[in-house]
């Protein structure tokens, strides 16, 4: 049908599609755009009064892809309205495929970005490295959205998939070092098991504070001030110790030997004594911890007992051990208690010990021959002393 001339009846006009077209498109659009505002407002009150922050998200993600959608589907009735070719019907089904497709893409990725918004507030990891996330979720996106429209206008997607997986196979053996520290970097940044600030032990011994995270590698300050750097994928796939998990609260043991001839009860009370005054005087000691005493057993010249006191952090470990083994001489001294040298026995075969005797100078009687001589005498303590 031809367009309207002027010469037409009212009635005529009114019956002419290219008339209907327009208006068709108008009150779609109009009325399409009430139900959005009223849909979308109504999502926004209930989204502000429940605590949930993804419901924000998606109705901030929304507005835009339906307004597109809108237009698109608006400009699909004014086609199928019209009396047009079948090339112009096909440029608008085209049309409509990619304004959908647009549509998807806009919508995943503001809902990307959104939870990459909440996520990165409260990880320092994520923060740094939030630009090359977003960027490249961005780009599979658009590549996901490409291969939508192009399959929905009739195109067929399988060369280009297969074409993509001979390439990504080729670019995985190119990068296989570099992919493999990128996916232990995403693991250590998803799981946690270290985080910038965090103290920990590596398998070879080192010990340091992690700085940064990132895709690559893991810098470590070391404790002589010197930084370390280590690949994803070796740190990932080692032991390590990190002294701020569960929580930054450190146990500190401290052995002890005292005399056999000791009352262990009043060792147990003194010793007790002295470790609650350390966690409640010496800073970085937990103050409401109650320090642990238990007798290990029997050493080859002491009662052997581990005491167990607390630290608040790391750093506090040997400043409070420093000042427990400090003050528990001086109570022991005041009290009595003795802390033995070690006692060794020496046993030597018949013939070998007339150099000894020379050295040592003459000792208690000579053994039978046929037995070996024996001499137990105590180490020397400090100084060359002797007990």
């Amino acid at each position: 049908m031809a367009p309207p001339l002027p010469g037409m009846t009212p009635g005529e006009w009114a019956a002419s599609p290219w008339v209907q077209a327009p208006v068709a498109l108008i009150l779609w659009i109009v009325a399409f755009l009430v139900v959005r505002t009223l849909v979308l407002g109504g999502m926004r009150k209930v989204a502000a009064r429940t605590p949930w922050t993804w419901d924000d998200i998606l109705v901030e993600s929304l507005s835009t892809p339906l307004l597109i959608a809108i237009v698109a589907s608006g400009l699909l009735v004014f086609d199928r309205i019209l009396p047009l070719a079948p090339e112009w019907d096909r440029a608008f089904d085209v049309l409509f495929a990619f304004s959908i497709a647009l549509a998807l893409v806009l919508f995943v990725d503001r809902a990307v970005r959104g939870v990459l918004d909440r996520l990165a507030a409260s990880s320092p990891v994520l923060q740094g490295a939030r630009g090359l996330v977003q960027a490249g979720l961005r780009g599979l996106i658009v590549g996901i959205g490409l291969l939508i429209f192009l399959d929905s206008i009739g195109i067929s997607i399988t060369p280009i998939l297969a074409s993509l997986g001979v390439g990504s196979l080729a670019v995985a053996l190119a990068l296989q070092d570099t992919l493999a520290n990128l996916f232990a970097g995403i693991y250590m940044i998803a799981d946690k098991p270290i985080e910038p600030g965090h103290l920990v032990r590596l398998p070879g011994g080192e010990e340091g504070y992690v700085t940064r995270v990132g895709w690559r590698s893991t810098w470590i300050r070391m404790t002589n001030n010197n930084m370390l750097v280590i690949p994803n994928s070796k740190l990932s796939g080692g032991i390590i110790i990190n002294y701020d998990l569960p929580d930054r609260e450190v146990v500190v043991t401290v052995p002890i030997g005292v005399h056999y001839a000791s009352d262990l009860d009043r060792v147990e009370r003194v010793t007790q004594e002295v470790a609650r005054d350390v966690m409640r005087t010496v800073t970085g000691g937990v103050a409401q911890f109650e320090p642990a005493l238990r007798f290990q057993g029997f050493g080859d010249s002491a009662v052997l007992l581990q005491v167990v006191l607390r630290a608040r952090e790391f750093e506090a470990v040997q400043a409070i051990r420093h000042e427990f083994v400090k003050r528990l001489q001086t109570r022991y001294r005041r009290e009595g208690i003795v802390i033995p040298y070690p006692i060794r026995t020496l046993d030597f075969a018949p013939g070998h010990t007339d150099g000894l005797r020379e050295a040592l100078g003459p000792g208690p009687a000579a053994p039978a021959p046929d037995r070996p001589l024996c001499f137990t005498r105590p180490d020397r303590g400090p100084g060359g002393r002797r007990d």
